[in-house]
């Protein structure tokens, strides 16, 4: 079974501490939501539906899981760890209205603090998530801390998440491999006449019975809606010869691992054929640049210089790679400035695109780890068509 190991979590919070003794923090509380679940879920397994959650890792002894009433017995099925205290900060994150839960056994941060200084001074306090919770939980928090030095230590979490062990890399790869799934057949499928809603839905319906945890989004716009960069699928209905572009998420125990690539409905021509053969080079460059010891600012103008050879770069709107995890977007997210080089273990997407281009506008996306020789693809299907492409000029999956 694909999942993160229990001794998993405690390393992290190990390793959470070691940076908190660097910072001389006693006890760091890291925040979450169904929204933005990537740091609370990487300390703690849990993520909440409807309400907020948290996890509060001290110097010493074990984290401490914050949960909302609604949301306990599916806190207490997810949680890395057994403490669950209820907090009625904490409720549903989208009404102002405050809910009376009768049977909810509620303590509060004050208690929560106290307990801990038992066992460790407080001094200074590090909030991860800070940027993501509302001001009014924010406020709650600091008036409960007085008179402790609070901190924004959301760099903390970065830091830990930014390379991956073989666990993360093995949801990412059943991620990816699920996420091929749905994408080829919207390859197969498609036809003139349907909508962008219809195809988006043999996606969709693909990658939750292949045993997708969550789809995060699915991109899909066709025609001149292409131009759109992050549209959602509608009622349009795709016509002969037309570009689809499209990009699928898909998580596995809470890891996202995302694809795109060109595809047409009906007819090719050959403007759309020779748009096509650019973002296949342009990824091409990029990936004979993507290895452990280098610049990561390489793979960015590898990918720039070629759009400049080109004469696209007019089209070219953001940088060509970003990584990934338990968020589909997350450090690093290099430029052409960034001094700082790929690390073996690192998890990144190729993200090349081009918007606004006469002939189309698309990208191509593929999830891969980087290693000391270079790097290896977790989306087959992505491999499979480009070496097609590269040999007959179609988009194969044969």
């Amino acid at each position: 079974m694909i999942h993160i190991p229990q001794a998993e979590f405690a390393a992290r919070a190990d390793n959470l501490r070691v940076l908190m003794r660097e910072q001389d923090i006693q006890a760091c509380l890291i925040y979450g939501d169904e929204y933005r679940k990537e740091n609370l879920r990487y300390i703690s397994n849990y993520w909440p539906l409807f309400e907020r959650g948290a996890a509060i890792v001290p110097l010493v002894g074990e984290p401490i899981v914050i949960a909302a009433p609604e949301g306990e017995v599916l806190c207490e099925e997810m949680s890395a760890w057994p403490d669950i205290r209820l907090l009625p900060e904490f409720t549903c994150v989208t009404v102002p209205d405050e809910i009376e839960y009768p049977l909810a056994k509620y303590t509060s941060l004050r208690e929560i603090w106290i307990g801990i200084n038992k066992t460790i001074p407080l001094k200074r306090i590090g909030i991860v998530g800070m940027d993501a919770m509302p001001a009014s939980l924010l406020n709650a928090i600091e008036r409960s801390f007085e008179p402790m030095e609070i901190l924004d230590s959301g760099d903390l979490l970065f830091q830990l998440r930014m390379t991956k062990t073989a666990h993360e890399v093995a949801c990412l790869k059943e991620a990816a491999r699920i996420a091929d799934a749905g994408y080829q057949l919207m390859i197969e499928q498609v036809k003139p006449g349907m909508t962008e809603l219809e195809l988006a839905s043999l996606a969709l319906g693909e990658c939750t019975q292949q045993g997708a945890e969550y789809m995060p989004f699915c991109v899909l716009t066709s025609g001149d809606r292409a131009k759109t960069i992050i549209g959602r699928p509608t009622r349009k209905v795709i016509q002969d010869g037309e570009m689809i572009m499209a990009a699928i998420a898909v998580q596995v125990e809470g890891y996202v691992a995302t694809i795109g690539f060109p595809f047409v409905a009906g007819s090719m021509n050959e403007e759309q054929r020779a748009f096509i053969q650019i973002l296949v080079e342009a990824e091409d460059r990029a990936l004979s640049r993507l290895r452990a010891g280098v610049k990561q600012q390489e793979v960015v103008r590898a990918v720039k210089d070629y759009f400049a050879e080109k004469k696209v770069t007019a089209y070219d709107l953001y940088p060509p790679l970003h990584g990934c995890g338990l968020a589909e977007a997350e450090s690093p997210y290099p430029d052409e400035h960034t001094e700082v080089l790929f690390q073996a273990g690192m998890t990144v997407n190729t993200d090349v695109s081009l918007f606004g281009h006469p002939h189309g506008s698309n990208r191509i996306e593929e999830s891969l780890i980087v290693t000391d020789e270079g790097y290896e693809s977790m989306s087959a299907l992505v491999r499979k068509l480009s070496s097609n492409w590269k040999k007959t000029g179609e988009i194969s999956v044969l």
